[in-house]
């Protein structure tokens, strides 16, 4: 079972003692939170996540969504407002002791600035920085991954793409000159 951290939406903010709304969208899973809190474990299983972890989930978890009627509707795993069922393969990361960890088959990675002066693209395309990964696999080096298989998050505050482990293709040696590329992004979750 897990909870939202904040609210099950990420689409708005708060500006000077008002809710702002960013979004209207109920059907774009950005604005969706993929940010919770773990309340309760199953008894049949063992797992290395604890009550009380922060989870980074699948965006369908804590989704609304309108069906072909235009009702809206909670996910599969609602339960009520403050408890969702949580599938284990919709867990990628978890946070212990202030720092992430991957669940296995999983990595973030930190999309790199684009040097090509004749490019359009401000990143690198299927390049990146490894900053978490399951036992630490690859963590901080230089690596590309296969087409449609980066998911973008926001944690805490930066960019990053969820990479399946086996979907890296190789680890390149750095230049010396790779840069983080991550523009400011206020979206949470």
């Amino acid at each position: 079972m897990v909870k939202p951290k904040v609210s099950r939406s990420s689409g708005k903010k708060e500006i000077d003692g008002k809710e702002l709304l960013l979004n209207t969208e109920v059907q774009n899973h950005q604005y969706t939170s993929r940010l919770g809190v773990v309340t309760a474990l199953p008894i049949a299983s063992t797992t290395e996540i604890n009550v009380g972890d922060e989870v980074i989930l699948h965006h369908n978890v804590f989704r609304r969504f309108r069906d072909i009627r235009g009702d809206e509707k909670n996910s599969k795993s609602y339960y009520n407002e403050d408890n969702f069922f949580v599938q284990p393969d919709q867990i990628y990361a978890y946070k212990r002791k202030l720092e992430w960890q991957c669940v296995e088959g999983f990595c973030f990675v930190k999309p790199i600035a684009n040097k090509d002066k004749f490019s359009l693209e401000k990143e690198e395309p299927l390049k990146g920085i490894v900053k978490y990964s399951y036992n630490d696999t690859y963590k901080n080096d230089l690596v590309g991954f296969a087409p449609s298989s980066e998911y973008e998050f926001n944690i805490e505050g930066e960019r990053l793409y969820r990479i399946p482990l086996n979907r890296i293709t190789i680890k390149y040696e750095y230049q010396g000159d790779e840069e983080e590329y991550n523009p400011s992004w206020s979206q949470s979750g």
